[in-house]
């Protein structure tokens, strides 16, 4: 799996980076109180949770729901040793650590509810935080680009990325030894269809978080079907998480591409997708260009619809135009 440019955010203006540890207190009981609900956020393979793009995005979501505390999720306060997780680590051991920060936050263990976003390998991350914890409870659950259905391929990393290189050559020596599936990031979520049933006996990961062994987990069905809405973005000319199609919980195996409604998966609602889509919360939709371009238009608009005070219920139903403003720029 190749990184470049972990989130390509084409910087306009200056770094405010306020938002990301402003003081919001949430009110627990007034039903009219327009404060907006915490944002989380999860960075994607080889970013850093204080990188440049990271604080934008931190800035664009106070920008449009003002007043929003933005937490973005770290594995370590050091900024290297945070991208150095996103490479090597057990991914349980860290969703657990996560849930354990978030419930002792002064100020999001008090909250209602708060919002999450993840990128890319943050997403499945986010999502594993619904299903095993979810204290305080997501209401809006956005992932770009996320790899929910796995990775069958592993990209080249840069040429001089050398934490990316030698992880990666970890990984591809054995990718279901107990010690690559404990230490090596991608491979916690690496899911090939032709190795399927060592995915299930050996997967630390993603063969749990989809419930795909034989003993469900009720729990994260429950914590799924009760979100407001989980919204996944798929680039359209993703060449880095292959298959694209994993963002949308698609099955591709060789040339064959089953989608999320006509899997088992979903059939037998195995993660609650069903009940959710049922009640309208669940969104398929796709933004354009190479894995996590974004834009700041794009950025805003998925804000604007999907996040903001607890109460306040906008027609969100209907998916995003398909065209873009040519004058709305890059981040």
């Amino acid at each position: 799996m190749a990184v470049v440019n972990p989130l390509r955010l084409f910087l306009v203006g200056s770094l405010l980076g306020s938002a990301l540890a402003k003081p919001v207190q949430v009110a627990l009981d007034d039903e009219d109180d327009d404060t907006p609900l915490p944002l989380v956020i999860w960075h994607g393979l080889g970013d850093s949770y204080q990188s440049e793009g990271m604080r934008r995005v931190a800035e664009l979501a106070e920008e449009v729901n003002p007043g929003t505390l933005v937490y973005p999720i770290r594995i370590d306060d050091s900024e290297s040793r945070d991208r150095y997780s996103s490479f090597v680590g057990n991914v349980t051991e860290q969703v657990a650590k996560v849930c354990t920060d978030i419930a002792a936050h002064p100020i999001l263990s008090t909250a209602p509810a708060i919002d999450a976003l993840g990128f890319s390998q943050g997403g499945q991350f986010l999502r594993a935080y619904v299903e095993r914890c979810n204290n305080p409870p997501v209401r809006s659950l956005v992932t770009f680009g996320s790899q929910h259905n796995g990775i069958t391929t592993f990209r080249e990393c840069e040429p001089t990325d050398w934490i990316c290189r030698a992880a990666m050559a970890w990984l591809k020596n054995d990718a279901w030894s107990n010690t690559v599936q404990g230490k090596v990031v991608p491979a916690q979520y690496y899911r090939n269809p032709a190795e399927y049933e060592q995915y299930l006996e050996h997967s630390n990961f993603l063969a749990d978080i989809n419930n795909e062994r034989e003993v469900k987990n009720e729990q994260y069905k429950k914590n799924i079907a009760n979100l407001e809405y989980f919204v996944m973005y798929m680039f359209e000319d993703d060449t880095t998480a292959i298959p694209k199609e994993s963002a949308w919980f698609e099955e591709v195996n060789g040339t064959e591409s089953t989608p999320l409604r006509a899997r088992k998966l979903y059939i037998e609602d195995w993660l609650g997708l069903r009940a959710l889509d049922r009640k309208g919360g669940l969104k398929f939709l796709t933004a354009p260009g190479e894995h996590m371009q974004l834009s700041e238009y794009l950025l805003r608009d998925t804000f604007a619809q999907f996040y903001g005070p607890l109460n306040l219920h906008r027609g969100r139903s209907e998916p995003r135009p398909a065209l873009y403003p040519e004058d709305a720029g890059d981040l």
